[in-house]
């Protein structure tokens, strides 16, 4: 007799280190810069209108979805095959790592939230050099992840709300770049694309 594919694979638990992975590197970081003096969370800061409600539906999002995740891995709410569920994993794994070779690279320059007074540095080596937003894409990944390992309703309305908000985020920062930049950014935007590739 075949044994199903879910009996193989405990999906409720890799989707667990997958959310757990993530949010280890995203707290770590902000641990890492804290001791130094850095304050990473930058989106209660006051700024113009516009950006701070960007910056709020953004923290309403990526908040939200935590417990929308939790719930449907508790409750296993999935409705897509077993085969969707493990390359669900293997996307969530990819953005987990994407995010902590994003985080690494940005060093002491990552912030969450456009930077109030902060001066950061421009950063386009490493990762940043076939990515403009490689930690918005390990977040993107993540999410769409889990969606698939997860499928339903509650996830996947949480999981486009989510990235419509980093995308509207991206655009904000861009805007800030090139303000801050200027013409240095100008040409990284000519060479690497916002999510992922190369001119």
């Amino acid at each position: 007799m075949k044994i199903p594919l879910e009996e193989h694979l405990p999906y409720r638990l890799l989707a667990l280190v997958v959310l757990v992975f993530f949010y280890i590197i995203y707290l770590l970081k902000m641990w890492a810069q804290k001791r130094q003096g850095i304050c990473t969370q930058q989106i209660d800061r006051q700024k113009e209108p516009s950006i701070h409600r960007v910056e709020i539906c953004m923290s309403i999002a990526t908040v939200g979805i935590i417990p929308a995740q939790l719930l449907s891995i508790a409750f296993g709410w999935s409705y897509l095959p077993d085969s969707a569920r493990f390359t669900g994993f293997c996307l969530g794994m990819l953005g987990d790592l994407i995010f902590l070779i994003s985080v690494l690279c940005m060093r002491n320059s990552w912030r969450a939230g456009i930077p109030d007074k902060d001066r950061t540095e421009l950063v386009t080596t490493g990762i940043y050099r076939f990515s403009r937003n490689p930690a918005f894409l390990g977040f993107d990944l993540q999410y769409l992840g889990v969606l698939l390992m997860f499928g339903n309703g509650l996830t996947a309305g949480f999981t486009v709300f989510a990235a419509v908000m980093l995308h509207l985020q991206i655009l904000q920062e861009e805007r800030y770049l090139t303000e801050t930049f200027g013409t240095p950014y100008l040409e990284y935007r000519k060479q690497v694309f916002r999510y992922l590739g190369r001119r």
